[in-house]
């Protein structure tokens, strides 16, 4: 994987000159914190002393090569293990048997193989952190142009602080759950809420300074859970009985779970950049890519193999758990036989959600100034604060419905991460590779708008891929024609053949028309 690296080390003084001649906020890659104090005036003297206690200024503007630093190159693994080792990973599994009446069996397969597809992609784009030094994002600027990396950014945001608000609402409804009547769930929600948002305003280091060892705890827990629940006696064949017959109904429920997995990987493809852009640029892209995919798939398909077996527990007890307390009171229930040490484990697995939901936040912030210039000049805690309150607000209103919402979001979710990750794969590979058109990636024009791609293949490319999705789609509120046809959902599956089918010969055009 090679590419041609621009290099940008402005010193401090020349940034800032730079940026009040040009007005250009991404010029500032040398000095952000003395820049957006000089730009806000009255409120300079605080900010100065918000970024001088630790606070990070930089937003999306590009780290230059003299400011990487190589000493979280482990938490390419450590940070994702903790993310991803969490209590919300267990909900996934129990929509195997519960929504979609898969056996254990097929429910574990499914997990593997579409798990092992999303990871992959999701790793890929982790890989363009070191290369580019920008955030994910501004990334799909050489690929989709300014208006494209717009269009992503929106979709981000949205992505983001949906499973922002599934999170809050499992760790709050859990939380309440513990001792019923004791703690409300709009308090148990708000709880998780601010625990979530405090490391983000801080920053880049504190958030993989938390994820660095988050994950430590919460295994135990999750050990616990599997421990107790072989005591009470798995039962792999439980659900058999229940799974459909062999054919279009069972090829409709694997293909249904399959795309909800492979939206629970690839959810994390539009942030994998985010977390790694400060390390040196010539970091092994292989390291990074194998590093990532552990990360993500041993945790989610350990956690999510979970779910699905808890869901083999035949007692009538952990039956009636269930359907009075959905997977909370299943959880609950396992854990009973420990007595209030079962209660503080609950608690542990409650909060454990904070750990999944520091990304969400972090980068709904960057994704907020990567819709433009006006956007970028606010400071990123900002942004941070503001989707803190959306995901609260809409966790608080949507708290009684945390199932369908998560069902629904998480298929949404997986179609148009499948055609962006196909576009950036395709610009990468064909088009910005060593001996490619382009040659390279020049990472001097990344806010340069005459510089950068028209977009036009990149945006069309993804309206294709939407209207794959659309086709192919196959729920309760619309199907589609091939979705019909075949009988299943199809729909991230269209969606990426779909854009990868019309982004190459659309790239290959607007470059030779307009050379960029």
């Amino acid at each position: 994987m090679s590419v041609s690296i621009g290099y940008y080390l402005e010193d401090e003084e020349k940034s800032v000159a730079r940026l009040e001649d040009a007005q250009d906020v991404y010029a500032i890659e040398a000095a952000p914190d003395r820049v957006i104090v000089k730009r806000f005036g009255r409120l300079g003297p605080l900010l100065s002393r918000l970024f001088a206690s630790g606070v990070e200024a930089r937003g999306v503007e590009r780290v230059p090569e003299n400011q990487r630093e190589s000493k979280n190159a482990w938490n390419n693994i450590l940070m994702w293990w903790s993310v991803n080792t969490v209590y919300d990973i267990i909900p996934v599994g129990v929509l195997a048997q519960s929504t979609f009446t898969l056996s254990f069996g097929n429910a574990v397969a499914t997990i593997l193989c579409f798990g092992a597809v999303g990871a992959v992609a999701t790793a890929f784009v982790a890989t363009l952190g070191p290369i580019t030094g920008l955030r994910t994002m501004v990334i799909t600027r050489f690929s989709s142009g300014y208006l494209g990396c717009t269009i992503y950014s929106v979709l981000n945001i949205l992505t983001q602080l949906g499973f922002a608000t599934t999170t809050v609402i499992l760790g709050g409804q859990t939380l309440s759950n513990i001792n019923p009547g004791t703690l409300p769930s709009v308090v148990g929600i708000i709880i998780i809420g601010v625990c979530s948002l405090i490391p983000c305003v801080i920053g880049y280091n504190m958030v993989h300074f938390y994820e660095r060892y988050a994950w430590i705890i919460t295994l135990a827990g999750m050990l616990f859970l599997w421990g107790l629940g072989g005591k009470a006696g798995y039962n792999i064949n439980a659900q058999k009985p229940l799974q459909e017959e062999m054919g279009h109904a069972l090829t409709a429920d694997i293909l249904g779970f399959g795309g909800i997995v492979f939206g629970l990987f690839t959810g994390w493809a539009p942030v994998a950049a985010d977390f790694n852009c400060r390390l040196p640029a010539d970091t092994s892209p292989m390291r990074v890519f194998l590093l990532t995919f552990l990360g993500l798939f041993i945790p989610i398909c350990f956690v999510g193999i979970l779910g699905a077996a808890l869901m083999t527990l035949t007692d009538p007890a952990y039956v009636a758990s269930f359907r009075s307390g959905s997977t909370g009171g299943l959880v609950a229930q396992v854990l009973s036989p420990l007595g209030h040490f079962g209660q503080f484990i609950l608690v542990l697995l409650s909060l454990s959600v904070i750990a999944n939901n520091i990304p969400n936040t972090y980068s709904a912030g960057l994704s907020m100034q990567a819709l433009g210039r006006p956007f970028a000049i606010i400071p990123r805690f900002f942004w941070v604060l503001l989707a803190f309150v959306a995901y609260t607000v809409a966790g608080v209103a949507g708290r009684e419905h945390f199932s369908t919402i998560l069902s629904n979001f998480l298929r949404i979710l997986s179609d148009w991460t499948a055609f962006f990750v196909v576009i950036v794969a395709e610009e990468h590979f064909i088009f910005r590779r060593k001996n490619g058109p382009l040659g390279g990636y020049n990472l001097d024009d990344y806010d340069t708008l005459s510089k950068l791609p028209v977009g036009v293949a990149g945006i069309l490319a993804g309206c294709f891929g939407v209207a794959g999705a659309v086709i192919g789609m196959s729920q309760e509120l619309y199907t589609g024609p091939l979705g019909e046809m075949v009988g299943a959902e199809i729909g991230f599956e269209l969606a990426a053949v779909f854009s990868a089918v019309t982004y190459f010969p659309l790239r290959a055009l607007e470059i030779r028309l307009t050379g960029r």
